[in-house]
């Protein structure tokens, strides 16, 4: 009776404390939310009003500034699977004209949508897991949700700090694939855009369908929704990603012609997985794992990303050994019977190509020397941290978690530094173990190689057809061979130069070459000889 006496005034204690705080101004934008009186459920969605406040980087917002970026309705409804065990809620919404037609605007300095979401972190005690993921992925080359921390109040009540996203959706500022219309129903029009998502079975829609060859592996339509698709649509993107599955579990699955290399983008895969890896997500491959298509025409393959759902990553999950600094992500089938869906067979066996390893290796040791070091990464933290610092206050004053355990938490901090700090150090040592024991070998020393060459300059790079190289005065050209060396150094191809006329450039074709990352050598017959990296992405 004594140990409930005490627990029921802790609880009083810390409803009073929340309920007590306020917000009159922040160094971070400022969400207002006026719903009429009305809740916010997971479905329907309701029509409520939004304000949005932001003076700009380094000025204070007051809650009584005018709306200087958005000020209008939105139709709104509570986001999420698990997530939605939180108190603290995550929305998705759409902006809408007077009239409730759908209304693209910019927000925050993104580009105009009007899809979007107000995602809470909640378990994520640092705030920040989603938006560096998101920030280190974009880095790397490929599109993720662009985001922005702001704080929120709800009908005058204060809710925290809050991060507004990009939805996950086809446009030519976010997933930059063709549309997919009524109409593409033959020839190349019916090859692309989908995206598809990896997901839970509580995912969005209602039509999926199993992989063939692990019937726990759940497909979804994302993007369009499978309402928005015609059958021969559906069949087809189920046909194409079948057909790759299958060649990946053939024994000629490394057949650099007819193997699986015909229908991904090899790189977006090493990156992926990289990502993956490096946070030991515990969704990670199974759930929110999304991939997409674009039509043949414009390459056409199955192409990873972007990233998703990254709370529970980087150490902050206390079950399947996501936990660990050590062990891969990958192997999370025979780690933890799986509770919901599986990770898909395809990482496990595309490592088992040692061209694939490779060319993996070769890329965590070149970002390794740039933006995944450990300084890079710890100085983006303590920066968003630093950012971060008042309103987390009234964020955990809001909600009382930190030395409290939140599902999943495997470390509990007792302060938001505490937490930075095993962020950090969760990271590095991380890194160290992957540095030692990513499968692969790579015998070219990336990090020697300039990345800027005084003597040529190499574009478009990447490339998947020609590729020109510009010759500085202090490098003749007579007697000009190139070498094209994979990243184990050994020669691939010596292309055939030829000068384009009118730009006084040499050119050559890589069409032909599989995709990967390579080391160009040009040498004349005087002996100089320059190198650049070259990434072919066909």
């Amino acid at each position: 009776m004594k140990k409930l006496y005490s627990a029921f005034f802790m609880f009083c204690f810390l409803w009073n404390a929340a309920s007590a705080q306020t917000l009159s101004n922040s160094n971070l934008p400022i969400i207002i939310l006026d719903t009429y009186g009305q809740t916010i459920v997971d479905d329907p969605r309701i029509t409520i009003g939004v304000k949005i406040i932001d003076n700009g980087f380094g000025f204070i917002n007051n809650v009584n500034d005018t709306p200087n970026v958005y000020d209008g309705e939105v139709s709104i409804e509570i986001r999420g699977s698990t997530s939605q065990q939180y108190p603290k809620k995550a929305y998705a919404f759409e902006t809408q004209d007077s009239v409730g037609n759908n209304l693209n605007v910019s927000l925050l300095g993104m580009p105009q949508e009007n899809d979007w979401i107000f995602y809470a972190p909640y378990p994520d005690k640092t705030l920040l897991r989603n938006s560096m993921a998101f920030y280190l992925w974009r880095r790397m080359g490929h599109y993720a949700s662009r985001t922005q921390h702001a704080e929120m109040v709800r009908n005058g009540d204060y809710r925290g700090v809050y991060e507004l996203h990009e939805k996950i959706k086809r446009d030519n500022d976010r997933v930059d694939i063709a549309k997919l219309t009524p109409a593409d129903t033959i020839g190349d029009e019916l090859t692309g855009g989908y995206i598809i998502k990896i997901d839970k079975t509580t995912g969005s829609g209602t039509l999926q369908w199993n992989s063939p060859i692990n019937n726990n592996v759940y497909f979804q339509f994302h993007d369009p929704e499978d309402t928005e698709l015609l059958p021969v649509q559906r069949y087809y993107i189920e046909s194409y990603v079948s057909t790759f599955e299958t060649v990946l579990n053939s024994t000629w699955f490394a057949n650099t012609d007819s193997g699986y290399s015909k229908y991904i983008d090899v790189n977006s895969f090493i990156d992926y997985m990289i990502m993956q890896e490096l946070g030991r997500t515990v969704d990670g491959y199974r759930s929110s794992c999304f991939f997409y298509k674009d039509k043949d025409s414009k390459g056409g393959k199955i192409t990873m990303g972007p990233l998703w759902d990254f709370n529970l990553s980087y150490g902050n999950a206390n079950y399947c050994q996501a936990y660990s600094n050590t062990g891969y992500q990958y192997n999370y089938n025979s780690i933890c019977t799986p509770n919901g869906p599986s990770v898909p067979f395809w990482w496990a066996k595309l490592l088992s190509d040692p061209f694939y390893a490779n060319q993996l290796k070769c890329r965590w040791n070149e970002l390794r020397q740039g933006m995944l070091h450990t300084d890079s990464i710890n100085q983006w933290i303590d920066s968003a941290a630093y950012y971060l610092n008042d309103a987390q206050q009234r964020n955990f004053t809001k909600w009382p978690i930190l030395g409290v355990y939140v599902n999943w938490n495997n470390y509990i901090g007792q302060t938001f530094s505490d937490e930075i700090n095993y962020l950090k150090s969760w990271i590095e040592d991380r890194s160290v173990w992957l540095d030692a024991n990513w499968p692969g070998a790579c015998n070219v020393n990336i990090e020697n190689i300039p990345a800027s060459n005084a003597m040529i300059h190499v574009y478009p790079n990447p490339s998947n057809q020609f590729v020109f190289i510009h010759f500085m005065h202090s490098f003749s050209k007579e007697g000009l061979q190139l070498y094209l060396f994979d990243l184990n150094g050994r020669l691939i191809d010596q292309p055939s130069t030829k000068l384009d006329a009118q730009s006084n450039e040499w050119y050559f074709d890589v069409s032909k070459i599989q995709s990967g990352m390579y080391l160009l050598q040009v040498q004349n017959k005087f002996g100089q000889k320059a190198h650049r990296k070259l990434i072919v992405q066909q």
